[in-house]
């Protein structure tokens, strides 16, 4: 039935289908086996993509030819940039969507993908030759053979769900769990944990009370996440908010006896950011309330997720604090909340490409490597795929560095630090934010992935133009003088200083009250000259205008970081060599067999010293 793959993609969630089409794209003939194709890109948890730090995320793989953006982007049924109150690099997009509509846009670019095939299975186990990967088996019997194989099984390695004292094993509720793959892999030498996740009940919309409630409006304007034109909705679903009280905390803490979290049953660790709402009322037991989003699914339902109110007790007590929410006194329950226990490989058993370190074009993205978030497991996706292909194919690696992305950041973490909790991503893990932001994505990606032969001819047009747009700007704004006259009504307006002699556009926009479109709105010098540009490469003027002392202060930082990254460490280096070196240093370095003395200096438990030591004996 099956001819030889050169990639094998296991799991059609977030991770698998952006790796699928990454492969396919350029050029890898493709299998994606899933084991319901039904749910391709199921947004298994809350209805949206985006948001702080995830929406630069999403933003970079859709200026590396990936499909998220566009498929979020043509979903949407609401779009918000947060943050807008504070500084550009903060400023992060996040749209709501429509959970069907999501998943069958998806369906339908796979669809459209030359090279690339689907079958409907389960993978229980893998094939290798030595140390290399050679393909899969199937539940149905099947050994398929394959190039490469990634992996990016979710929730589904062992996959247990807990409601109240209620088990059962399941990857999502009502789907079966993965068995085989983790046992097979320990034995081959990979280590293995336990995660937990959770998610809400679902909700009747038609038994909520929106009058109680605060409305959350869309944006006016409508961004998006992709730099290429793409379907917009012409109108918007608003969100709703409210919040517990302190009868429904009572109510939750009764339920406490039966918990599967507080009795022992679970023994994953649960992601510390997006806790259930018993382990809020339990470690923030102060608190009188917690705010709560009253999220719609979808145009064309009446089905609402209830953000903030994740829960693995009964479904009777759930049920019942329900009933006490403001809004919610009449609430019919479509589906009770739950945790999930699952398996994940801790990453620092990978390569920067995210290869594993033991077996040769095997690799792992997303859950299984312990990250939480559709955005977080579509960024390794697509990276994943791109090396899959770049492999089979003697091609060089395909790494974004930190100072090049947060998917560099992101997988600098996994491969270094580790993670022993579901790992998030945050503006903060970014030590280069300033440059790392989602309005430039494109001009900082697009071009990387054009040279592989992914973005298409079509974004890098769109890149080039940009650049030259923008640097008209930012000569015109350095070059542009205006008289005390032309100036000072709209500085007056504006209440800031007035204009004493003739002043250039880019020091009047120095100061903090000021825009650009607003100077270009109110000033007829400057508007025949500004007008015929967009509001898009307008904002990326400004910003390099406003910023370009923070931007000059990272870019120094690279620079200094530059030399540690680019000292070599053979793969054949002995530590044991190195005396002087700390213990827990030398264990790390045995452990995760650094490429670089910059990877080196990032490896959670490595002192300073440790890599002055390595790089003075290296020296020698």
């Amino acid at each position: 039935m099956f001819q030889e793959y050169d990639v094998i993609v296991v799991g059609a969630g977030h991770a698998g289908c952006e790796a699928a089409a990454a492969a396919a794209n350029l050029g890898s003939k493709v299998l994606l086996i899933t084991m319901n194709m039904q749910n391709m890109a199921q947004m298994s948890c809350n209805p949206a993509m985006g948001g702080i730090a995830k929406g630069q995320i999403v933003r970079e793989i859709d200026a590396l030819g990936g499909y998220s953006g566009i498929v979020s982007d043509e979903s949407m049924i609401q779009f918000r940039m947060l943050n807008r109150s504070k500084g550009p690099a903060m400023w992060s997009p996040r749209t709501q969507n429509d959970r069907m509509l999501f998943s069958s846009k998806w369906r339908s670019l796979l669809e459209k993908t030359v090279n690339l095939d689907f079958y409907q299975d389960s993978v229980v186990g893998l094939l290798k030759s030595g140390n290399q990967i050679k393909g899969v088996k199937t539940a149905q019997g099947h050994s398929i053979n394959s190039k490469s194989v990634v992996l990016t099984n979710g929730t589904f390695l062992n996959g247990i769900i807990h409601i109240g004292e209620k088990q059962t094993k399941g990857g999502r509720v009502a789907e079966r769990a993965s068995i085989g793959i983790t046992e097979q892999l320990v034995e081959w030498g990979f280590e293995s944990a336990r995660l937990k996740t959770g998610t809400p009940p679902r909700i009747d919309g038609r038994s909520l009370d929106y009058s109680r409630m605060e409305e959350q409006k869309g944006d006016e304007i409508i961004t998006g996440f992709s730099f290429i034109e793409t379907q917009k909705p012409l109108k918007q679903k608003s969100c709703w908010i409210t919040y517990t009280n302190s009868e429904v905390h009572d109510i939750l803490r009764s339920g406490f006896h039966e918990s599967p979290m507080f009795q022992g049953r679970i023994k994953g660790t649960g992601p510390r950011y997006c806790p259930s709402i018993e382990d809020k009322i339990n470690r923030f037991s102060e608190r009188e309330r917690h705010q709560l989003f009253v999220e719609p699914e979808g145009f064309e339902t009446v089905e609402v997720y209830l953000n903030g109110f994740s829960s693995s007790l009964s479904e009777e007590i759930q049920h019942k604090a329900l009933k006490k929410i403001t809004g919610f006194e009449n609430c019919k329950m479509f589906r009770p909340g739950y945790a999930i226990e699952y398996d994940y490989f801790p990453p620092t058993q990978l390569k920067v490409n995210l290869e594993t370190k033991l077996i040769k074009n095997l690799f792992f993205a997303g859950q299984i490597n312990g990250t939480t978030g559709y955005e977080e497991a579509a960024c390794q996706g697509i990276i994943a795929g791109i090396n899959a292909h770049q492999n089979i194919n003697d091609l060089e690696a395909f790494t974004l560095k930190r100072n090049e992305a947060y998917i560099g950041v992101l997988i600098d973490d996994l491969i270094n630090k580790g993670t022993d909790e579901p790992y998030r991503m945050f503006t903060s893990r970014a030590e280069y934010r300033t440059l790392l932001r989602q309005d430039n994505a494109d001009i900082r990606l697009t071009e990387k992935s054009f040279r592989i032969g992914l973005a298409s001819q079509e974004r890098m047009d769109k890149v080039i133009e940009k650049k030259k747009d923008i640097k008209e700007i930012i000569s015109i704004l350095h070059n542009k003088k205006l008289e005390p006259e032309q100036v000072n009504d709209y500085l007056e307006n504006k209440s800031s200083a007035l204009a004493q002699q003739k002043v250039k556009v880019a020091q009047v926009l120095l100061r903090p009250e000021i825009t650009l479109k607003s100077m270009t709105n109110a000033i007829s010098a400057i508007q025949d000259q500004l007008n015929v540009f967009s509001d898009e490469v307008l904002e990326q003027a400004e910003i390099q205008i406003k910023y370009q002392v923070y931007l000059d202060k990272e870019e120094e930082m690279i620079k200094k970081m530059r030399l540690l990254e680019e000292q070599i460490i053979p793969e054949s280096f002995n530590y044991e060599n190195v005396s002087s070196l700390s213990n827990e240093a030398r264990q790390k370095f045995k452990k995760i067999k650094p490429q670089t003395l910059g990877q080196a200096s990032r490896i959670s438990g490595v002192n300073p010293s440790d890599v002055q030591i390595l790089m003075v004996y290296m020296g020698r």
